[in-house]
């Protein structure tokens, strides 16, 4: 004879059905994110590697080819796929702090993703100094947010679980995935969702490895500083790197709230030929440069690395003024691995002053200074470049540089630059329906 449950046992058993119902939303949103993750990544490769066919038939295509693109990129971006500009990282940032479920919504959704994916990957066929890795974090937190509608108070934690699953996957760096997630997306340690979110993050990497196997994004290196006089790499990179990371910030951030003025006022009138612009610019950038600082800049520093060969000397600056066109441009793309592909080209420069001092051990110094520049979270760009290289014998130098970095580069930005945009989308998001709207943030 069964016996009626109790209301103790009923109670008991609704709760367990529920914790167990937010474990699977977690560890399927996981999943879902590490195969986007690798999709994105072979079909960016496939990308890169048709605009670089269009390159051996005629280099000089770029000249129509990269404006016209971005122009139809921010034209589909405006009417089809809103708040789909720019990286996609400051958007999820700024899910997290709404409380209105169509305000999120607008931010991330499915809509979204796929647009997201779609123009990321147009871009770089375009020949965009763009990365994929922070549209991943917007897509991951999309497809989260998506499958957190059965559990809208868990809202917050899963888009945070799917950002932080979004770079361990892109890049194949599960501790960088936790570690962004507690410094950039939520600057705060959750104790209630950490769990959840680590089984995310492991989640997303497994598929990553079933899928695309284990690798390290810029291959294993054993280089060190060796020398006591090698080490003073580490405090030039670092007030090389944040002084460029901050003035990059700065532009982007500046331009993202608009000026006051008839120059602004014609930007913000005629996004389209702004776009033409940015995208002549970026193709001049890369004629000039021998067609290296076109698309995620990935190829150039991995080769430099593994055969500890300098980069171009102009390839820094040139890389730098093509990613700051592009992320002004109005276009989806991330700016990851291009920031991580300047820093190596300020790395390389830098090292031109060291002669007997490993090259590759002064372009990490130079990535991880330029990228603590720009983000403003140290201990990411230290993590991240460690296990992208596989490199353990650097943790010092590159701990060193980061934080020389972050300082130099909040002497010139004041706030990291996801979350300075962040607030752009905060604001238009909670502005009443009768305000006047301020620009659009990238």
């Amino acid at each position: 004879m069964l016996w009626p449950l109790s209301t103790r046992h009923k109670r008991l058993f609704r709760l367990t059905s529920a914790r167990w119902q937010r474990r699977a939303i977690f560890l399927l949103g996981g999943i879902g994110v590490g195969a986007t993750a690798v999709a994105l990544a072979q079909l960016a490769d496939l990308a890169q590697h048709a605009f670089s066919l269009l390159l051996a038939k005629s280099r000089y295509a770029v000249l129509a080819v990269t404006p016209f693109g971005f122009v139809l990129s921010t034209y589909l971006t405006i009417r089809l796929f809103p708040n789909a500009q720019g990286s996609g990282i400051p958007q999820a940032i700024a899910a997290r702090h709404l409380t209105d479920q169509s305000a999120r919504e607008s931010l991330v959704s499915i809509r979204i993703a796929i647009g997201k994916v779609i123009l990321t990957l147009f871009g770089l066929l375009c020949g965009g100094s763009v990365g994929r890795e922070g549209p991943t974090v917007q897509v991951g937190a999309s497809l989260m947010f998506a499958l957190g509608r059965v559990s809208p108070r868990r809202q917050p934690g899963l888009i945070l679980a799917g950002a932080a699953a979004g770079v361990a996957a892109a890049f194949n760096t599960p501790l960088a995935g936790i570690v962004f997630g507690i410094e950039e997306m939520s600057r705060a340690f959750e104790t209630r969702t950490s769990s959840l979110i680590i089984a995310a993050v492991i989640a997303a990497g497994l598929t990553s490895l079933a899928l695309a196997g284990n690798y390290a994004y810029f291959g294993s290196s054993a280089m060190s500083l060796a020398r006591g006089t090698d080490w003073l790499a580490v405090p030039l990179c670092g007030v090389a790197g944040g002084l460029a990371g901050g003035l990059f910030s700065r532009i982007v951030i500046a331009m993202a709230r608009g000026f006051n003025n008839p120059l602004g006022r014609a930007i913000k009138g005629h996004p389209l030929w702004f776009a033409f612009a940015c995208g002549l610019a970026v193709a001049i950038c890369g004629l000039v440069s021998g067609d290296k600082i076109y698309g995620t800049g990935y190829e150039q520093v991995k080769t430099a690395l593994e055969h500890s060969s300098p980069l171009p000397q102009d390839f820094g600056v040139l890389k730098l003024l093509a990613t700051t066109f592009a992320a002004i441009s109005g276009i989806p793309g991330g700016i990851f691995s291009p920031s991580l592909a300047v820093g190596a080209g300020i790395g390389s420069n830098i090292a031109s002053f060291f002669h007997d001092a490993p090259l590759g051990a002064i372009m990490l110094l130079g990535m991880v200074s330029y990228f603590a520049g720009v983000v403003q979270a140290p201990i990411t760009a230290f993590v991240i470049v460690t296990e992208m290289t596989d490199n353990h014998g650097m943790v010092v130098p590159l701990m060193a540089a980061a934080l020389i970095a972050h300082t130099t580069s909040r002497m010139i930005c004041e706030e990291g630059i996801y979350h300075a945009l962040a607030k752009g989308f905060v604001e238009r998001a909670t502005r009443p329906p009768d305000a006047k709207a301020p620009p659009a943030a990238n």
